[in-house]
């Protein structure tokens, strides 16, 4: 079956401080990718294969978007989203389901609570239980379901490996990571995710988030249209004050986050950075992405330091700021 890299194989990417006393140490692998595609660096073992999770949602999209489905704008983004739930990502959700006339039972992705606070709160005064549309995958999930109702597919079974829609998704996966994976397992969500390196999931964002709207292929002109929702939406993409939605806003990258520790990040100038944290926290995944591509000079300096603040970066100590989390790399 696989597994991702071991811990010798990793390298250090931040430090928690409190105080100025190191008291935890991030460790994983990232790669970075130049605009015309080779690896500029590499940061411990990035052939390893590991689950992309929720960065695998541009392939999945894009899958969707060459099936007969037409996703533009905030319809692009939702469907691409790990969104947190707020009333705006569920309109957007209901009205792609509306596209289908399909109603929210049909989603299968698990009920949850939005990860939203106010929106979470809100539910509660109100009597509401977890719903699969407010789960952060239900855009997802919608966009799959249109998928199906477009081409006669079954949507009662559309996350199950063998569906057809799960053999496109695969295919576009394979065809833009130019990798086969080494595994496919369920993700949080109940679909299907496919296991690869690091360096081949970088790759396929990247041919993604640099497609062109003049592109020959039909593909990469679908690919294009999907990079500029999520650039032009960042709101959609996850929610306030989430870290994809701070890059995508602040800096106009391209930028996907992954639990367990997964980032994927492609700047304006197309150089991509694609990284696992080995213990899982993705806490300072999305600053270890912007950092390296400070690095590769794909990102200002300043314009990294100017969104710090708003990525939740701080160490607590009596409720007062008594240190951070810092990238290393």
């Amino acid at each position: 079956m696989g597994e991702t890299f071991t811990a010798s194989a990793a390298a250090q990417l931040a430090v928690v401080e409190r105080g100025g006393f190191v008291e935890s140490r991030h460790v994983g692998s990232a790669v970075v990718l130049a605009p015309e595609g080779e690896v500029v660096r590499e940061l411990g073992d990035a052939t390893a294969p590991v689950l992309p999770r929720s960065s695998m949602k541009p392939f999945q999209a894009l899958a969707v978007m060459t099936s007969g489905v037409t996703l533009r704008g905030e319809d692009a983004a939702i469907a691409t989203a790990s969104h947190s739930g707020t009333p705006q990502h569920v309109a957007l959700v209901r009205g792609l389901l509306a596209r289908a006339s399909l109603p929210a039972s049909a989603l299968r992705c698990p009920a949850e609570f939005p990860t939203d606070r106010a929106s979470r709160d809100e539910l509660v005064r109100t009597g509401m239980r977890p719903e699969p549309i407010t789960m952060n995958c239900s855009g997802k999930h919608a966009a799959m379901l249109l998928a199906c109702h477009a081409n006669g597919w079954p949507i009662g079974d559309y996350l199950d490996l063998d569906h057809p829609l799960q053999k496109r998704i695969l295919d576009v996966f394979e065809r833009l990571t130019g990798e086969r994976p080494s595994a496919t397992v369920i993700d949080g969500c109940g679909a299907p995710v496919h296991a690869v390196g690091l360096t081949a999931l970088a790759r396929g964002i990247q041919k993604i988030a640099s497609s062109s709207t003049s592109s020959p292929f039909a593909l990469f002109r679908e690919g294009a249209a999907l990079a500029e929702g999520v650039r032009a939406n960042g709101w959609a993409i996850a929610g306030p004050g989430r870290p994809d939605s701070v890059a995508i806003d602040h800096l106009g990258v391209f930028s996907k986050f992954g639990a367990e520790g997964v980032q994927v990040m492609t700047a304006p100038d197309g150089t991509t950075v694609a990284l696992k944290m080995l213990d899982g926290s993705p806490r300072a995944s999305a600053v270890v992405a912007a950092r390296l591509l400070v690095g590769a000079g794909s990102l200002e300096a300043s314009a990294v330091d100017a969104i710090e603040p708003e990525l939740g970066l701080e160490v607590l100590g009596g409720g007062r700021v008594v240190g951070r989390i810092r990238a290393t790399v």
